[in-house]
Protein backbone atom coordinates (compact mmCIF):
# COMPACT_ATOMS: atom_id res chain seq x y z
CA UNK A 1 0.00 0.00 0.00
CA UNK A 2 2.85 2.33 0.84
CA UNK A 3 4.44 1.55 -2.54
CA UNK A 4 1.21 2.48 -4.37
CA UNK A 5 0.97 5.73 -2.41
CA UNK A 6 4.64 6.47 -3.17
CA UNK A 7 4.18 5.84 -6.90
CA UNK A 8 1.00 7.95 -6.94
CA UNK A 9 2.85 10.79 -5.22
CA UNK A 10 5.71 10.61 -7.71
CA UNK A 11 3.28 10.59 -10.65
CA UNK A 12 1.42 13.58 -9.24
CA UNK A 13 4.64 15.50 -8.76
CA UNK A 14 5.73 14.70 -12.32
CA UNK A 15 2.39 15.99 -13.63
CA UNK A 16 2.67 19.18 -11.59
CA UNK A 17 6.23 19.80 -12.76
CA UNK A 18 5.28 19.00 -16.36
CA UNK A 19 2.31 21.37 -16.31
CA UNK A 20 4.46 24.08 -14.71
CA UNK A 21 7.03 23.69 -17.49
CA UNK A 22 4.30 23.82 -20.15
CA UNK A 23 2.82 26.95 -18.54
CA UNK A 24 6.27 28.58 -18.35
CA UNK A 25 6.88 27.75 -22.00
CA UNK A 26 3.48 29.19 -22.95
CA UNK A 27 4.27 32.45 -21.15
CA UNK A 28 7.66 32.60 -22.88
CA UNK A 29 6.03 31.89 -26.27
CA UNK A 30 3.43 34.58 -25.69
CA UNK A 31 5.97 37.20 -24.64
CA UNK A 32 8.32 36.27 -27.51
CA UNK A 33 5.82 36.05 -30.35
CA UNK A 34 2.80 38.21 -29.58
CA UNK A 35 2.39 41.97 -29.71
CA UNK A 36 -0.44 43.46 -27.68
CA UNK A 37 -0.84 47.17 -28.49
CA UNK A 38 -1.63 49.50 -25.56
CA UNK A 39 -5.03 50.39 -27.07
CA UNK A 40 -6.40 46.87 -26.58
CA UNK A 41 -8.97 46.51 -23.81
CA UNK A 42 -7.51 44.78 -20.73
CA UNK A 43 -4.23 43.68 -22.37
CA UNK A 44 -3.22 41.59 -19.34
CA UNK A 45 -6.40 39.56 -19.57
CA UNK A 46 -5.87 39.03 -23.29
CA UNK A 47 -2.34 37.80 -22.60
CA UNK A 48 -3.65 35.29 -20.04
CA UNK A 49 -6.23 34.06 -22.53
CA UNK A 50 -3.59 33.68 -25.21
CA UNK A 51 -1.31 31.74 -22.85
CA UNK A 52 -4.17 29.35 -22.09
CA UNK A 53 -4.72 28.80 -25.80
CA UNK A 54 -1.01 28.11 -26.32
CA UNK A 55 -1.08 25.58 -23.46
CA UNK A 56 -4.06 23.79 -25.02
CA UNK A 57 -2.33 23.61 -28.42
CA UNK A 58 0.90 22.36 -26.84
CA UNK A 59 -0.91 19.68 -24.83
CA UNK A 60 -2.74 18.69 -28.01
CA UNK A 61 0.58 18.12 -29.76
CA UNK A 62 1.80 15.99 -26.83
CA UNK A 63 -1.37 13.88 -26.75
CA UNK A 64 -1.15 13.37 -30.52
CA UNK A 65 2.45 12.13 -30.25
CA UNK A 66 1.46 9.81 -27.42
CA UNK A 67 -1.36 8.44 -29.57
CA UNK A 68 -4.19 9.52 -27.23
CA UNK A 69 -5.99 11.73 -29.73
CA UNK A 70 -5.28 14.18 -32.54
CA UNK A 71 -4.31 17.76 -31.72
CA UNK A 72 -7.35 19.05 -33.61
CA UNK A 73 -9.77 16.84 -31.67
CA UNK A 74 -8.21 17.82 -28.35
CA UNK A 75 -8.59 21.53 -29.15
CA UNK A 76 -12.19 20.92 -30.25
CA UNK A 77 -12.89 19.12 -26.99
CA UNK A 78 -11.57 22.00 -24.87
CA UNK A 79 -13.57 24.55 -26.87
CA UNK A 80 -16.80 22.64 -27.19
CA UNK A 81 -17.94 22.87 -23.60
CA UNK A 82 -21.32 21.45 -22.75
CA UNK A 83 -24.85 22.43 -23.59
CA UNK A 84 -26.22 24.84 -21.01
CA UNK A 85 -29.31 24.24 -18.91
CA UNK A 86 -32.83 25.02 -20.06
CA UNK A 87 -33.51 28.69 -20.61
CA UNK A 88 -36.62 30.15 -18.95
CA UNK A 89 -37.14 32.48 -21.91
CA UNK A 90 -36.37 30.08 -24.78
CA UNK A 91 -37.46 26.80 -26.29
CA UNK A 92 -34.31 25.06 -27.54
CA UNK A 93 -34.27 22.06 -29.88
CA UNK A 94 -31.54 20.16 -31.71
CA UNK A 95 -32.78 19.23 -35.19
CA UNK A 96 -31.57 18.24 -38.65
CA UNK A 97 -32.20 20.37 -41.72
CA UNK A 98 -31.69 17.90 -44.56
CA UNK A 99 -29.01 16.04 -42.57
CA UNK A 100 -27.28 19.25 -41.43
CA UNK A 101 -27.33 19.54 -37.61
CA UNK A 102 -28.91 22.73 -36.28
CA UNK A 103 -30.03 24.10 -32.95
CA UNK A 104 -33.19 26.22 -32.97
CA UNK A 105 -33.79 28.86 -30.29
CA UNK A 106 -37.39 30.13 -30.06
CA UNK A 107 -38.65 32.73 -27.56
CA UNK A 108 -41.24 31.29 -25.19
CA UNK A 109 -43.22 34.52 -24.94
CA UNK A 110 -46.19 34.71 -27.33
CA UNK A 111 -45.94 37.15 -30.24
CA UNK A 112 -48.79 38.89 -32.05
CA UNK A 113 -46.83 38.71 -35.32
CA UNK A 114 -44.36 36.39 -36.96
CA UNK A 115 -40.83 36.90 -35.70
CA UNK A 116 -37.62 37.61 -37.54
CA UNK A 117 -35.33 34.62 -38.08
CA UNK A 118 -31.54 34.62 -37.69
CA UNK A 119 -29.32 31.98 -39.25
CA UNK A 120 -26.01 31.93 -37.34
CA UNK A 121 -22.84 30.43 -38.82
CA UNK A 122 -20.10 30.00 -36.23
CA UNK A 123 -16.42 30.86 -36.56
CA UNK A 124 -13.41 28.69 -35.87
CA UNK A 125 -11.13 28.66 -38.91
CA UNK A 126 -13.21 25.98 -40.71
CA UNK A 127 -11.68 23.36 -38.37
CA UNK A 128 -13.05 24.39 -34.97
CA UNK A 129 -16.21 25.79 -33.40
CA UNK A 130 -19.55 24.09 -32.91
CA UNK A 131 -23.18 24.59 -31.96
CA UNK A 132 -22.21 24.09 -28.30
CA UNK A 133 -19.30 26.52 -28.33
CA UNK A 134 -21.60 29.26 -29.65
CA UNK A 135 -24.56 28.42 -27.44
CA UNK A 136 -24.21 31.53 -25.26
CA UNK A 137 -23.95 33.83 -28.27
CA UNK A 138 -27.06 32.38 -29.94
CA UNK A 139 -29.09 32.39 -26.72
CA UNK A 140 -28.25 36.04 -26.19
CA UNK A 141 -29.33 37.03 -29.70
CA UNK A 142 -32.58 35.05 -29.39
CA UNK A 143 -33.46 36.43 -25.94
CA UNK A 144 -32.46 40.05 -26.41
CA UNK A 145 -33.77 40.54 -29.96
CA UNK A 146 -36.81 38.28 -29.46
CA UNK A 147 -35.93 36.41 -32.64
CA UNK A 148 -35.81 32.77 -33.69
CA UNK A 149 -32.15 31.77 -34.07
CA UNK A 150 -30.89 28.77 -36.05
CA UNK A 151 -27.30 27.80 -35.23
CA UNK A 152 -25.80 25.65 -38.00
CA UNK A 153 -23.42 22.79 -37.16
CA UNK A 154 -21.71 22.54 -40.52
CA UNK A 155 -19.10 19.83 -41.14
CA UNK A 156 -15.52 20.74 -40.26
CA UNK A 157 -12.21 20.48 -42.11
CA UNK A 158 -9.92 18.68 -42.61
CA UNK A 159 -12.23 15.64 -42.37
CA UNK A 160 -14.65 17.32 -44.76
CA UNK A 161 -13.14 19.07 -47.72
CA UNK A 162 -13.83 22.52 -49.17
CA UNK A 163 -16.49 23.57 -50.05
CA UNK A 164 -18.52 21.17 -47.85
CA UNK A 165 -18.88 23.87 -45.20
CA UNK A 166 -20.48 26.32 -47.63
CA UNK A 167 -22.80 23.63 -48.99
CA UNK A 168 -23.99 22.70 -45.49
CA UNK A 169 -24.64 26.34 -44.62
CA UNK A 170 -26.50 26.95 -47.87
CA UNK A 171 -28.57 23.78 -47.45
CA UNK A 172 -29.58 24.73 -43.90
CA UNK A 173 -30.36 28.31 -44.92
CA UNK A 174 -32.54 27.32 -47.88
CA UNK A 175 -34.39 24.76 -45.75
CA UNK A 176 -35.11 27.29 -43.02
CA UNK A 177 -36.22 29.99 -45.44
CA UNK A 178 -38.64 27.53 -47.06
CA UNK A 179 -40.05 26.34 -43.73
CA UNK A 180 -39.73 29.59 -41.74
CA UNK A 181 -43.43 29.80 -40.97
CA UNK A 182 -43.26 26.42 -39.20
CA UNK A 183 -41.08 28.18 -36.59
CA UNK A 184 -43.25 31.28 -36.32
CA UNK A 185 -40.92 33.27 -38.57
CA UNK A 186 -41.81 35.66 -41.38
CA UNK A 187 -40.03 34.20 -44.44
CA UNK A 188 -39.36 37.76 -45.65
CA UNK A 189 -37.51 38.56 -42.41
CA UNK A 190 -34.58 36.12 -42.37
CA UNK A 191 -31.08 37.40 -41.58
CA UNK A 192 -27.88 35.50 -42.48
CA UNK A 193 -25.13 36.08 -39.93
CA UNK A 194 -21.81 34.75 -38.70
CA UNK A 195 -18.44 35.64 -37.19
CA UNK A 196 -14.90 35.12 -38.50
CA UNK A 197 -15.08 32.29 -41.09
CA UNK A 198 -18.77 32.12 -40.19
CA UNK A 199 -18.91 35.71 -41.46
CA UNK A 200 -17.15 34.56 -44.62
CA UNK A 201 -19.70 31.76 -45.03
CA UNK A 202 -22.58 34.18 -44.33
CA UNK A 203 -21.33 36.48 -47.11
CA UNK A 204 -21.01 33.55 -49.53
CA UNK A 205 -24.44 32.15 -48.63
CA UNK A 206 -26.02 35.57 -49.14
CA UNK A 207 -24.42 35.87 -52.56
CA UNK A 208 -25.69 32.40 -53.47
CA UNK A 209 -29.23 33.18 -52.29
CA UNK A 210 -29.58 36.46 -54.21
CA UNK A 211 -28.41 34.59 -57.33
CA UNK A 212 -31.33 32.14 -57.11
CA UNK A 213 -34.25 33.03 -59.37
CA UNK A 214 -37.70 32.95 -57.81
CA UNK A 215 -36.31 32.56 -54.29
CA UNK A 216 -36.84 35.08 -51.48
CA UNK A 217 -33.85 37.23 -50.63
CA UNK A 218 -32.55 37.48 -47.07
CA UNK A 219 -33.68 40.60 -45.26
CA UNK A 220 -30.13 41.39 -44.16
CA UNK A 221 -26.65 39.99 -43.60
CA UNK A 222 -24.55 40.42 -40.43
CA UNK A 223 -20.82 39.92 -40.94
CA UNK A 224 -18.74 39.94 -37.76
CA UNK A 225 -15.01 40.41 -38.46
CA UNK A 226 -15.16 38.26 -41.61
CA UNK A 227 -12.26 37.16 -43.82
CA UNK A 228 -13.23 38.01 -47.39
CA UNK A 229 -10.17 37.78 -49.65
CA UNK A 230 -6.90 35.87 -50.10
CA UNK A 231 -5.09 38.24 -52.44
CA UNK A 232 -3.35 40.81 -50.23
CA UNK A 233 -1.89 39.86 -46.85
CA UNK A 234 -0.07 43.18 -46.58
CA UNK A 235 -3.09 45.41 -46.10
CA UNK A 236 -2.62 47.90 -43.22
CA UNK A 237 -4.42 45.67 -40.69
CA UNK A 238 -2.31 42.67 -41.67
CA UNK A 239 0.84 44.70 -41.08
CA UNK A 240 -0.29 46.41 -37.86
CA UNK A 241 -1.85 43.36 -36.22
CA UNK A 242 0.27 40.54 -37.64
CA UNK A 243 1.13 39.23 -34.15
CA UNK A 244 -1.86 40.41 -32.11
CA UNK A 245 -3.75 37.58 -30.37
CA UNK A 246 -6.02 35.82 -30.92
CA UNK A 247 -5.32 35.64 -34.65
CA UNK A 248 -1.90 36.06 -36.25
CA UNK A 249 -1.36 36.73 -39.95
CA UNK A 250 0.48 33.41 -40.32
CA UNK A 251 -2.45 31.63 -38.64
CA UNK A 252 -4.85 33.06 -41.24
CA UNK A 253 -2.76 31.81 -44.16
CA UNK A 254 -2.02 28.50 -42.42
CA UNK A 255 -5.74 27.85 -41.80
CA UNK A 256 -6.50 28.69 -45.43
CA UNK A 257 -3.88 26.26 -46.70
CA UNK A 258 -4.97 23.50 -44.34
CA UNK A 259 -8.62 24.04 -45.26
CA UNK A 260 -7.80 23.86 -48.96
CA UNK A 261 -5.44 20.89 -48.40
CA UNK A 262 -2.41 22.72 -49.75
CA UNK A 263 1.25 22.31 -48.84
CA UNK A 264 2.46 24.62 -46.05
CA UNK A 265 5.70 25.13 -47.97
CA UNK A 266 4.01 27.89 -50.00
CA UNK A 267 2.93 29.88 -46.91
CA UNK A 268 5.63 32.55 -47.19
CA UNK A 269 5.11 32.85 -50.94
CA UNK A 270 1.35 33.31 -50.51
CA UNK A 271 1.98 35.90 -47.81
CA UNK A 272 4.20 37.82 -50.25
CA UNK A 273 1.59 37.59 -53.01
CA UNK A 274 3.48 35.50 -55.54
CA UNK A 275 0.30 33.46 -56.08
CA UNK A 276 -1.57 36.36 -57.70
CA UNK A 277 -1.28 36.60 -61.53
CA UNK A 278 -1.36 39.97 -63.27
CA UNK A 279 -4.88 39.55 -64.68
CA UNK A 280 -6.28 38.86 -61.20
CA UNK A 281 -4.43 41.86 -59.80
CA UNK A 282 -5.85 44.09 -62.52
CA UNK A 283 -9.41 42.82 -62.13
CA UNK A 284 -9.55 42.72 -58.34
CA UNK A 285 -7.30 45.70 -57.68
CA UNK A 286 -10.40 47.90 -57.79
CA UNK A 287 -11.71 46.17 -54.67
CA UNK A 288 -8.65 44.79 -52.86
CA UNK A 289 -6.60 47.94 -52.67
CA UNK A 290 -5.04 49.71 -49.65
CA UNK A 291 -6.05 53.01 -51.28
CA UNK A 292 -9.65 52.07 -50.40
CA UNK A 293 -8.77 52.00 -46.69
CA UNK A 294 -9.42 55.32 -44.91
CA UNK A 295 -6.21 57.09 -43.87
CA UNK A 296 -7.15 56.96 -40.18
CA UNK A 297 -6.56 53.21 -40.28
CA UNK A 298 -2.99 53.62 -41.52
CA UNK A 299 -1.88 55.83 -38.64
CA UNK A 300 -0.40 53.00 -36.54
CA UNK A 301 2.12 52.23 -39.25
CA UNK A 302 1.74 51.09 -42.82
CA UNK A 303 4.26 50.62 -45.62
CA UNK A 304 3.07 49.91 -49.16
CA UNK A 305 4.09 46.41 -50.14
CA UNK A 306 6.50 46.25 -53.05
CA UNK A 307 5.30 44.17 -56.03
CA UNK A 308 6.54 40.59 -55.97
CA UNK A 309 7.39 38.25 -58.81
CA UNK A 310 4.63 35.89 -59.90
CA UNK A 311 5.06 32.11 -59.60
CA UNK A 312 3.05 29.64 -61.67
CA UNK A 313 3.83 26.92 -59.15
CA UNK A 314 2.47 28.90 -56.19
CA UNK A 315 -0.56 29.99 -58.24
CA UNK A 316 -1.43 26.38 -59.06
CA UNK A 317 -1.22 25.54 -55.35
CA UNK A 318 -3.40 28.45 -54.24
CA UNK A 319 -5.68 29.37 -57.17
CA UNK A 320 -8.78 27.88 -55.54
CA UNK A 321 -8.55 30.74 -53.03
CA UNK A 322 -9.73 33.12 -55.76
CA UNK A 323 -13.09 31.37 -56.02
CA UNK A 324 -15.91 33.51 -54.68
CA UNK A 325 -17.02 30.69 -52.37
CA UNK A 326 -13.71 31.33 -50.60
CA UNK A 327 -13.14 35.04 -51.31
CA UNK A 328 -16.59 36.67 -51.54
CA UNK A 329 -15.06 40.16 -51.87
CA UNK A 330 -14.19 39.14 -55.45
CA UNK A 331 -17.79 38.48 -56.53
CA UNK A 332 -19.14 40.00 -59.74
CA UNK A 333 -20.87 43.37 -59.56
CA UNK A 334 -24.14 41.81 -60.77
CA UNK A 335 -24.19 39.77 -57.55
CA UNK A 336 -22.92 42.40 -55.11
CA UNK A 337 -25.48 44.97 -56.26
CA UNK A 338 -28.32 42.60 -55.31
CA UNK A 339 -27.16 42.01 -51.74
CA UNK A 340 -29.46 42.99 -48.87
CA UNK A 341 -29.06 45.53 -46.12
CA UNK A 342 -25.74 44.77 -44.43
CA UNK A 343 -24.19 45.07 -40.99
CA UNK A 344 -20.41 44.79 -40.74
CA UNK A 345 -18.46 44.67 -37.47
CA UNK A 346 -14.71 45.25 -37.43
CA UNK A 347 -12.13 45.36 -34.63
CA UNK A 348 -9.18 47.74 -34.60
CA UNK A 349 -6.67 45.12 -33.45
CA UNK A 350 -7.66 42.38 -35.88
CA UNK A 351 -5.77 41.26 -38.99
CA UNK A 352 -9.14 40.89 -40.77
CA UNK A 353 -10.22 44.49 -40.04
CA UNK A 354 -9.47 45.74 -43.55
CA UNK A 355 -11.35 42.90 -45.25
CA UNK A 356 -14.46 44.24 -43.55
CA UNK A 357 -13.62 47.85 -44.48
CA UNK A 358 -13.04 46.92 -48.13
CA UNK A 359 -16.33 45.02 -48.33
CA UNK A 360 -18.13 47.92 -46.68
CA UNK A 361 -16.85 50.27 -49.39
CA UNK A 362 -17.64 47.82 -52.16
CA UNK A 363 -21.20 47.33 -50.92
CA UNK A 364 -21.76 51.07 -50.51
CA UNK A 365 -20.35 51.76 -53.99
CA UNK A 366 -22.86 49.21 -55.31
CA UNK A 367 -25.77 50.98 -53.61
CA UNK A 368 -26.18 48.51 -50.72
CA UNK A 369 -26.99 50.20 -47.38
CA UNK A 370 -24.38 49.32 -44.73
CA UNK A 371 -24.44 49.73 -40.97
CA UNK A 372 -20.88 49.62 -39.65
CA UNK A 373 -19.76 49.14 -36.06
CA UNK A 374 -16.06 49.43 -35.23
CA UNK A 375 -14.75 48.10 -31.91
CA UNK A 376 -11.92 50.57 -31.26
CA UNK A 377 -10.35 48.51 -28.46
CA UNK A 378 -11.40 45.08 -29.77
CA UNK A 379 -9.53 42.10 -31.18
CA UNK A 380 -10.48 39.05 -33.22
CA UNK A 381 -12.88 36.76 -31.38
CA UNK A 382 -14.02 39.33 -28.83
CA UNK A 383 -17.77 38.73 -29.16
CA UNK A 384 -17.33 35.13 -28.00
CA UNK A 385 -15.90 36.57 -24.77
CA UNK A 386 -18.85 38.80 -23.93
CA UNK A 387 -19.90 36.38 -21.16
CA UNK A 388 -16.80 34.35 -20.34
CA UNK A 389 -16.54 34.62 -16.57
CA UNK A 390 -13.39 36.33 -15.33
CA UNK A 391 -12.08 36.41 -18.90
CA UNK A 392 -15.04 38.45 -20.20
CA UNK A 393 -14.42 41.66 -22.17
CA UNK A 394 -16.67 44.73 -22.01
CA UNK A 395 -16.05 45.50 -25.68
CA UNK A 396 -17.51 42.10 -26.57
CA UNK A 397 -20.70 42.87 -24.64
CA UNK A 398 -21.01 46.31 -26.29
CA UNK A 399 -20.58 44.71 -29.70
CA UNK A 400 -23.24 42.10 -28.96
CA UNK A 401 -25.65 44.81 -27.83
CA UNK A 402 -25.02 46.86 -30.97
CA UNK A 403 -25.87 43.82 -33.10
CA UNK A 404 -29.06 43.33 -31.07
CA UNK A 405 -30.02 46.97 -31.63
CA UNK A 406 -29.50 46.51 -35.38
CA UNK A 407 -31.70 43.40 -35.32
CA UNK A 408 -34.45 45.26 -33.46
CA UNK A 409 -34.36 48.02 -36.09
CA UNK A 410 -35.23 45.62 -38.92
Amino acid sequence: MELVYFLFTIAAEILIVSFTLVAAWAIYYDLSNSEIPPGVEQPGKLRILHCLMVIVCFLGKIFERLGFCSEINFIRYTQDGKSLQEDPKLFIKDLQFEEVPVRVYQPRAPSVRRRRGIIYLHGGGWMFGSINSYDRVCRYFARESESVVVSVGYRLAPEHKYPSQFRDCLTASVHFMRTAEDYGVDSACVIISGDSVGGTLAAVVCQALVSRPNFPKPLAQILIYPGLQAIDFYLPSYQQNCAVPLLYREHVIGCCLKYLEKDFSVLENVMEGTHVPLDVKQKCGRWVNPDNIPEEFKARGYKPHLPTSYSDEVYEAAKVAFETTFSPLLAEESIVSQLPLSYILTCEYDVLRDDGLLYKKRLEDSGVPVTWYHVKDGFHGVISLFDFGILSFRSGKKAMDDIVNFLKSL
